[in-house]
């Protein structure tokens, strides 16, 4: 086998034997078996990645309109497909492979389950169908990130970080309620591709939304969907690296002929599809099955972006922390992700509770 292929081979699984040198060719996509999508979802990703590559700066709204991904989740009648978190993540995956901005994670998902679990429906009838449509965004304030007071109808109290969106729901005791914050104030963050705020709330009237007793339930689903960004993109990494191995030569070889860097290639494919498995599995848990297997992506999912991220500018070498390169990019969004639902050992912490340890 040439040594251009090795890194390809060792990226595979695939044994691979000395050879000689050749031109090194294009590295598609890592896509081993689908992991069981059905023919529906995979149309999906391609018509998502499609648009994507062929569109990479069209707004949310076209974006969501085109495609109509903003209203997977929500109910048919109120202008949704009425699918549900499998089909939300297969976007996510997408979405996580070319660090997008667009808001899918805080509207289509948090706002989303947040409003369908809650079960208001002159809340879901107001809302849902303009998120849909891809007119509105939303995001959620979930216990923990906000220190709120609900009083008389009234809101009161602070969220320092929150994801950025148009209409904000938020848990306020054991309520659901939307509110319009007095002052939003965009943050400077690591990670540039996710747009996050300071919300302030000075005793602002506000409408109720639903049951505040599905926190849990709308947490868990932020979890699972953000482990499939987190699968994405480091699936991208792994791309990334192999093509670099493929194309970079020293001492008149690829790198990715060097044992070194194979290896290193192939322990970075079994984490990506571990990770892989573990989004699907929660994307895909019945209710009851939902807490642990989020538990279980949100902890190995953040890991392995983090170290796909950190493989994949030790493959590109110096090029690898340039401005100009997408790698440390990907490194900005897995640290930052790391911190958005809680650190790897808060979903341990979450799992060993679960399991009465």
């Amino acid at each position: 086998m040439p040594p251009d292929d090795t890194a390809a081979a060792a990226a595979a699984g695939r044994a691979v034997p000395p050879g000689s040198g050749a031109p090194a060719e294009p590295v598609e996509p890592v896509e081993p078996a689908d992991m069981g999508l059905t023919a529906d979802q995979a149309d999906l990703r391609d018509a998502v990645r499609a648009f994507l590559a062929g569109r990479p700066g069209a707004p949310w709204d076209r974006f969501a309109r085109e495609l109509g991904v903003a209203g997977l989740a929500v109910p048919e009648e109120y202008g949704g497909a009425g699918c549900g978190t499998a089909e939300q993540a297969v976007v996510c995956e997408e979405l996580g492979r070319v660090l997008s901005p667009h808001p899918y994670l805080a509207t289509a998902v948090l706002a989303v389950e947040a409003l369908r679990a809650a079960g208001d429906p002159d809340a879901m009838a107001r809302l849902l169908p303009a998120i849909a449509d891809g007119s509105r965004t939303a995001t959620v304030l979930l216990p923990g990130d906000a220190d709120l007071t609900l009083s008389r109808g009234r809101l009161t109290g602070t969220a320092p970080c929150a994801l950025d969106g148009e209409v904000v729901l938020a848990f306020a005791g054991d309520e659901l309620v939307e509110a319009a914050p007095s002052s939003r104030t965009p943050l400077t963050t690591l990670d540039q591709t996710r747009p996050l705020v300071a919300l302030s709330f000075d005793a602002v009237p506000v409408r109720p939304a639903g049951d505040g007793a599905v926190r849990d339930r709308v947490r868990d689903a932020g979890v699972a969907c953000l482990a499939a960004e987190q699968a994405g993109g480091a699936a991208a990494c792994l791309e990334a690296a192999v093509r670099h191995a493929l194309g970079r030569h020293q001492f008149g070889r690829p790198i990715g002929s060097f044992q070194a860097v194979k290896h290193k290639l192939a322990d970075l494919l079994l984490l990506v599809e571990s990770a892989r498995s573990a989004a699907l599995a929660a994307a895909r848990a019945r209710p009851g099955e939902l807490p642990v297997a989020a538990a279980i992506a949100g902890s190995y999912c953040t890991e392995a972006y983090l170290t796909a991220a950190g493989e994949n500018i030790q493959v590109h070498g110096g090029t690898g922390v340039t401005w100009e390169h997408s790698a440390h990019r990907h490194l900005k969004r897995a640290a930052a992700d790391a911190q958005l639902f809680g650190p790897p050992h808060a979903h341990r912490a979450r799992l060993a509770a679960a399991a009465g340890l």
